[in-house]
């Protein structure tokens, strides 16, 4: 199987290659699609034409490829913890969108999220961690405080509901702050998915999209 590349499909296309690879995965019938000796050769002697953008979080469990069944020059990756946006992470995935002209960015969130359980406690004992880890922590205050509003208490959110939101709130985000990212969402080049990960399950669930998909 060879993936089209990025310039041959549209977003709505490309987010159903990546819901193909991921019923495959979870039913235990991959195909391990372009990953053989012949596919290394091919994409090593061309310009690189993946057709999707991953921005998800580093934990190991969460394996892009593996989770959508993809293989080399298939799929960019960006990874940070709790998918939390800087502008190293924005200008990553502008050079996806722009120069690679990948037509579709998924925002990957997934359940048992180390993140987010710490900005849970932080915020539940009011002691936040020190060093970068505070970093990560204050990136996910605003998901945070939108999942406890009509004054919740902190001990009454559940974990997968600032997860979702945090992921519906990361697709805007990038669809806000990347002005060459709109604009190619307007004109139907690109769209945005946000999804989250089932750990147990292995399944793909689309939350939020900006864009036709």
């Amino acid at each position: 199987m060879v993936t089209e590349g990025a310039a041959q499909l549209t977003p709505a296309q490309a987010w159903a290659t990546l819901a193909r690879g991921n019923e495959r995965f979870v039913s235990g019938q991959p195909e391990h699609p372009n990953q053989d000796q012949a596919r290394r050769a091919d994409t090593a002697g061309r310009k690189q034409t993946p057709f999707a953008v991953v921005f998800g979080c580093m934990d190991s469990r969460v394996a892009a490829e593996i989770v959508f069944d993809r293989g080399l020059g298939d799929l960019a990756v960006v990874r940070t913890a709790g998918h939390v946006v800087d502008s190293s992470v924005l200008g990553s995935l502008e050079f996806g969108v722009v120069a690679l002209g990948i037509p579709l960015v998924v925002v990957l969130g997934h359940d048992q999220c180390g993140a987010i359980a710490a900005a849970l406690d932080a915020h539940t004992h009011g002691d936040m961690p020190k060093g970068y880890l505070r970093e990560i922590v204050e990136r996910l205050t605003s998901s945070l405080v939108t999942t406890r509003q009509g004054g919740r208490p902190i001990e009454d959110v559940d974990a997968m509901e600032v997860m979702e939101e945090h992921v519906r709130h990361t697709v805007h985000l990038i669809a806000e702050r990347s002005a060459a990212i709109a604009s190619r969402i307007a004109d139907g080049r690109c769209a945005i998915a946000g999804a989250d990960y089932r750990l147990a399950e292995g399944r793909i669930q689309l939350l939020d999209s900006v864009g036709d998909l």
